[in-house]
């Protein structure tokens, strides 16, 4: 009898815990690699981003098929895919390093770090948004804050990166290095969109 008074699981807000967990756990692969240049981390990651890509399947799926849900659809499609490209852009970072032969340096290892700990606060978000949505939209202002120490450190980098290239070989690292910084900056902005969506659906919710 009780089961039928219990209210039922948000499917869709199931699903993007889910996308986020996937996210924090790819990040921290991130971190690791660049403490460690290790194969393995680098094809745990890649096996990670395929989960979370089949993750997103089944919610869009699922919002194809669904009239009504909870928050507004578009608020939905748009932090899952936010979601997405923070662990796409972490994928493609160590891809482009494995590529074109860059080890890890202490800036993008700094950088690593604050994506990390933004991932962090995306995902306590989202555990706090159906419940807790003020609290929700703390976790998604910290993981702001994180995205604008990331972007000090990546001016940092490149400042110190074409601060003085020697010749052609230097210009050709540098070059490189800087297409890795590129991508850890593009996983900081997306982190900041879903960050800014968040607090969207909390002002609609409250």
């Amino acid at each position: 009898m009780f089961k039928l008074f219990k209210p039922r699981p948000d499917k869709f807000l199931s699903l993007l815990i889910e996308q986020a967990a996937l996210t924090l756990k790819g990040l921290d692969l991130l971190k690791d690699y660049m403490n460690e240049a290790n194969p393995e981390t680098a094809q745990q990651l890649t096996q990670t981003e395929k989960e979370a890509d089949e993750v997103r399947r089944i919610l869009i799926d699922e919002l194809n098929r669904t009239f009504i849900t909870p928050i507004d659809r578009e608020d939905i499609f748009a932090l899952s895919r936010a979601i997405d490209d923070v662990l796409d852009y972490a994928y493609t970072t160590v891809d482009e390093m494995v590529v074109l032969k860059v080890r890890p340096t202490q800036h993008m290892a700094r950088i690593a770090s604050l994506l990390r700990d933004a991932a962090y606060e995306l995902h306590l978000a989202m555990q706090r948004l159906k419940e807790h949505p003020r609290v929700a939209a703390e976790h998604a202002q910290r993981a702001k804050a994180l995205e604008n120490r990331v972007e000090a450190v990546y001016r940092e980098a490149l400042a110190e990166l074409f601060s003085g290239p020697e010749d052609v070989q230097h210009i050709v690292r540098m070059l490189k290095k800087r297409e890795v910084y590129r991508h850890l900056s593009n996983a900081a902005d997306r982190g900041d969109e879903a960050a800014n969506i968040i607090a969207d659906v909390v002002v609609k919710m409250t």
